[in-house]
């Protein structure tokens, strides 16, 4: 079959799902079948030749929209591509549309989009996670066989966990940001959703490296993990931090999470205890450093430069206001007015200084622990997918759903999510792995192993 057929039964599906279940914020019909046309003309071989991927709409992509599920944005259309989109495309991938995602990547659920949230295949009366819940969506519905997400707390691991599928946050350097539209610089990540560990092995080969249009990027090798999946995990230390499986998390996700350490204890993994004393903080320190940074990056998006502007208003500081307040959603404001508020004269030192030493400490345990130990496993997240508006009038309950995954990107680690479970409601529960800087290597391998010997037995609800 033609890489166009393949496209066109893809984009068929994608457009039938999302009646449903609202994954795609735009499916780029017209863009996607043009590019299959273009790879069936070409003879060159490329490693993604014909691969469909869906990309998360605060990722950038020439000629089609960049909203980050907000208003603010209006009908945005970037004029270049972000460095893993164009390296996707160099690979021969075809982008079928953009995810949606909870505006500018604030939230857990996906009910923050100003567009309406994605819906859980497993069952659609439940979130999928977020903030990239669209792209979780589109992987584990089978429209595509990997996506690619962000990451600032947890918005990949936690909605691939929600979906039942896997999801890696990289170390942060190893996928260019360029493109990316900034909620928290020093914590953003782009990510990778995919149905196997495998399919994620594939994608991070293509986009990880050094780009010189982002200095965070670091200039380290990028292995071949196709090459390293198979290998033998005999010996591997994987340590379990017994401390973090106490209170506040589910018993069906603690036994499914324990029954996995058994699991990896019969492939020949060596499981440690590790201790990481200052994990507790990780939510207190998160959500002040994350908003302090989102304050001071969303301050662009006023009305003037691009985007939505409110009309009526009679003075430039009218203008302001009216824009900020129409376009951006209450999570979105809820988060700027904490930013401001803990960079603010008086409170700069009791709180954003305080937590950018916390979280020093966060990166000392972490290198603690990795000396005596390749990886470290605990839940992705403390439940399953929960139900739409469960959680939405309790915003600390909500940013109680990244309790596991933010210490990762405080830390800059890589992490990633591997189905290990249902609960008895027949909804996916996920482990994650995190390793030292650069073991994105390891991980895969930990992950392919796991997938081969105990696959997820369901599909999800939407497959009937």
């Amino acid at each position: 079959m033609s890489i166009y057929s393949n496209t066109e039964k893809t984009l068929d599906t994608a457009e039938k799902l999302n009646e449903t279940l609202n994954s795609f914020l735009s499916i780029e019909r017209e863009q996607a079948l043009k590019r299959a046309s273009e790879l069936d003309a070409s003879s060159e071989d490329a490693p993604l030749k014909g691969f469909a991927i869906a990309v998360k709409d605060n990722i950038c992509t020439r000629g089609m929209p960049t909203t980050c599920g907000s208003r603010i944005l209006g009908n945005y259309h970037p004029q270049y591509d972000a460095t893993a989109v164009k390296k996707l495309y160099e690979a021969g991938a075809v982008v079928v549309g953009k995810a949606n995602m909870d505006e500018f990547a604030m939230g857990s659920s996906n009910e923050n989009s100003a567009f309406g949230g994605a819906r859980n295949p497993w069952d659609t009366t439940r979130v999928p996670g977020g903030s990239s819940g669209g792209s979780a969506v589109a992987v584990a519905s089978g429209v595509v066989r990997a996506s690619l997400g962000s990451e600032t707390g947890g918005s990949v691991r936690q909605p691939a966990s929600f979906c039942g599928i896997f999801g890696l946050k990289p170390t942060y350097g190893r996928i260019s940001r360029f493109g990316l539209v900034a909620f928290a610089s020093s914590l953003d990540q782009i990510g990778i959703f995919g149905q196997s560990a495998k399919d994620i092995a594939g994608v991070l080969g293509i986009v990880a490296g050094r780009d010189a249009n982002d200095a965070t990027t670091a200039d380290v090798p990028v292995p071949n993990y196709l090459e390293a999946l198979d290998k033998d995990i005999k010996g591997r230390k994987i340590g379990v931090p017994r401390a973090l499986f106490g209170e506040g998390i589910d018993d069906e996700v603690r036994h499914a999470v324990e029954n996995s350490i058994d699991n990896y204890r019969k492939l020949g993994a060596e499981i440690v205890d590790v201790e990481l004393p200052h994990a507790k903080y990780g939510i207190a320190v998160y959500y002040i450093l994350a908003t302090a940074e989102a304050s001071s990056n969303l301050a662009r998006f006023d009305g003037v430069r691009y985007g939505f502007r409110a009309e009526g208003a009679h003075s430039l500081r009218e203008m302001y206001n009216k824009t900020r307040e129409e376009g951006f959603g209450a999570e979105v404001k809820r988060r700027i007015m904490l930013g401001t508020y803990v960079l603010s004269s008086g409170y700069y030192d009791a709180y954003y200084a305080k937590a950018q030493k916390v979280r020093t400490l966060l990166k000392q345990d972490y290198q603690k622990a990795f000396a005596g130990c390749d990886a470290i496993l605990t839940p992705t997240s403390p439940t399953v997918a929960f139900k739409f508006g469960e959680k939405s009038d309790d915003p600390l309950a909500m940013y109680l759903s990244d309790i596991y995954t933010v210490s990762a990107n405080l830390t800059s680690i890589p992490g990633i999510n591997i189905p290990c479970g249902l609960s008895s409601e027949n909804l996916p529960i996920g482990m994650q792995l995190v390793g030292n800087n650069w073991s994105e290597e390891v991980l895969l391998n930990l992950a392919y192993r796991y997938e081969n010997e105990y696959p997820l037995a369901a599909k999800p609800a939407i497959f009937g």
